[in-house]
């Protein structure tokens, strides 16, 4: 393994997209260049629990398409600072795993995407692939990555947002006034449309807040756009670029978990999509305006819905969208002519670039 970069491969984690998260992992590890890379498994179980996964061919154990389970957590790792030996990650006898150059969070939702781990990483000078601290904060929580978009100008969808001590004051027909029907009501701080509910009107309206706020101590309840659901994949830090767009087209009422990753006919693609070229650079344009107004870093995939006459209204930023088979930041990509293993490289030399970079910064003023 001499002269490989060691990339420990993180996922699981605390959230509701726990299981996404391990079949966006499993998607990496298999298209990672093992030429280049050593592959460290480190999996966080849903208790929070880290442990490293000896066993290399954990991913192939796994029969296609099904769901996968991390092992029973026996020994959990500890991650300690020790910038200069990249030794992070320790067991119980206080023995190391080894060295690690770089971590890829192939985590979703709470406590992975929400600058949690990007925190912690931070602290243990550990260099990772994606988005900081601020950025994944802003971007998970989608009450305040649209008030960013909406200050940078950027066109989104009328939308209001309740605290879980507010929800005494929530009054359908006020909502209704606001936003209009249909509507979504949605967790702030979740993603792969978990907790989601299309609002048609009062009959399962409360029940749609009452979902919302099983996920998360704050909802957001967003104005119903008729429009295509187009998406655009982002890659860089200073100087980011944008794929070709892709049309997402569900055959469910609109594109749930279950239409994302549970039917396996829940959704076809148009890979690039069907787009005027005025629209398409607008798309463009914009995923890039919206990458920069988050403050984002390595990797985003930024969502859109193109209205009946045209318009592009911004709907999300995601920081760490997902890298499964289906998922469509690699499929664009791909389209785009940078096939998965290239893209990888990219993403691990971004992370590997910003830490070189943040390593020359003072951290005394005397």
């Amino acid at each position: 393994m001499k002269g490989k970069i060691r990339v420990g491969v993180l996922f699981g984690g605390r959230s509701a997209e726990h299981e996404v998260s391990l079949a966006s992992a499993r998607n990496i590890v298999h298209a990672i260049d093992k030429h280049k890379y050593e592959v460290l498994l480190i999996g966080i179980d849903k208790e929070g629990r880290w442990s490293h996964i000896e066993d290399p061919d954990f991913f192939q154990t796994v029969e296609e398409g099904k769901l996968i389970s991390l092992p029973e957590c026996s020994e959990p790792l500890l991650v300690v600072p020790f910038r200069h030996a990249k030794e992070f990650f320790y067991k119980n006898d206080g023995t190391s795993i080894g060295p690690v150059d770089v971590i890829f969070p192939a985590l979703h939702g709470t406590f992975g995407e929400d600058g949690t781990i990007q925190g912690l990483l931070k602290l243990a000078e550990v260099p990772f692939v994606g988005s900081g601290v601020f950025a994944s904060a802003a971007a998970m929580d989608k009450d305040v990555m649209k008030r960013l978009l909406r200050d940078a100008g950027i066109p989104i969808a009328r939308f209001i947002v309740f605290k879980w001590h507010e929800k005494g004051a929530i009054t359908f027909e006020g909502v209704r006034r606001s936003v209009g029907l249909p509507l979504f009501v949605k967790p702030t701080n979740l993603g792969s449309s978990v907790g989601i509910s299309k609002v048609k009107g009062e009959g399962d309206f409360w029940t749609a807040v009452d979902e919302a706020f099983g996920y998360d101590n704050k909802i957001i309840i967003e104005e119903f756009i008729q429009g295509r659901e187009v998406e655009c994949s982002v890659i860089g830090n200073e100087d980011p670029i944008a794929s070709v767009p892709g049309e997402i087209i569900p055959s469910h009422e609109f594109y749930s978990y279950n239409a994302k990753y549970v039917d396996k006919d829940g959704a076809r693609f148009e890979i690039p999509a069907d787009l005027s070229s005025s629209q398409i650079e607008r798309v463009k344009d914009l995923a890039v305006r919206s990458f920069q107004a988050i403050c984002c870093e390595g990797l985003a995939r930024v969502d859109f819905f193109v209205k009946g006459d045209g318009e592009v209204i911004v709907n999300e930023v995601n920081t760490l969208p997902g890298f499964t088979q289906i998922s469509l930041y690699p499929k664009l990509w791909e389209a785009s002519g940078i096939p998965q293993t290239e893209l990888i490289n990219r993403l691990i030399d971004l992370a590997l670039e910003r830490s070189k970079r943040e390593e020359g910064l003072k951290r005394t003023y005397f």
